[in-house]
């Protein structure tokens, strides 16, 4: 296997080329660049398996880079000290990423990962999930959901909640449909703040576009529109109806 470093920052490019000669003899070092440019020329010449990719280069962003390679012949991770919106957008994306200072074990799992899972389709699909995402750089319009046997690619504004059980999270979308994914719904919290899906109970993420009457009575809940019932927790009923009135206004 063949591997190409796209990182304008030597110290980065020497850790991760140390970890391939140290753990990795399979996987080849290529090339490493550090800008669009530079990165462009490396990864057509060598047609690499693995792309270790800095967000932030010299000449433009990584994902350029992406855009001009499409369509993608091998599975990519992110190299990046960059914690806002491009980074929410990848964790949403199911793409794979390093934060900067690189953690070395954090860099050999990754690696792992995707030496052991290189599948061109679902590097696709994940890479269109991502571009779109990117586009208006406010909200998230889409997100992977993994299930035993394929990735989804699913619109936000279809999700109308999330349920948790245990380790695992039930998505009841729009026209009826449901998937369930082994990820746990605290992560999908996190994957989805600011999108218009709330946490209402300790099991409940519900989309606010979707809610239609919220009842005071019973401890608490919210009627759907698709005519369901969610429970609401009493210690996040002020954030709730925070989160409805502010809805309202937007």
């Amino acid at each position: 296997m063949k591997a190409v470093i796209v990182d304008d920052e030597p110290g980065v490019r020497n850790t991760i080329a140390a970890i391939l000669k140290e753990s990795f003899p399979d996987i080849t070092l290529s090339a490493a660049a550090g800008s669009v440019a530079e990165g462009f020329t490396a990864v057509s010449e060598h047609q690499p398996d693995i792309l270790f990719l800095d967000i932030e280069l010299p000449d433009g962003l990584g994902f350029d880079l992406l855009k001009k390679l499409s369509p993608v012949r091998f599975r990519t991770i992110f190299i990046t000290g960059h914690q806002e919106y491009a980074l929410d957008a990848i964790k949403v994306s199911a793409l794979d990423y390093i934060l900067k200072p690189v953690d070395e074990d954090e860099l050999r799992a990754a690696i792992i990962k995707a030496r052991e899972i290189i599948n061109h389709e679902e590097e696709q699909l994940k890479l269109l999930a991502l571009g779109e995402n990117l586009q208006g750089r406010k909200v998230l319009k889409r997100i992977i959901l993994r299930t035993a046997e394929a990735l989804q690619l699913i619109a936000v504004n279809d999700i109308i909640r999330a349920e948790a059980e245990s380790n695992y999270t039930h998505f009841h979308l729009a026209g009826g449909k449901h998937i369930m994914v082994s990820r746990t719904i605290k992560e999908y919290e996190a994957l989805l703040s600011g999108t218009g899906l709330i946490r209402v109970h300790q099991s409940h993420l519900v989309n606010l576009n979707y809610i239609d009457k919220f009842y005071k009575h019973d401890g608490g809940y919210l009627q759907l529109k698709d005519g369901t019932t969610v429970p609401v927790s009493p210690v996040l009923k002020q954030k709730v109806l925070q989160a409805l009135s502010d809805h309202l206004y937007e």
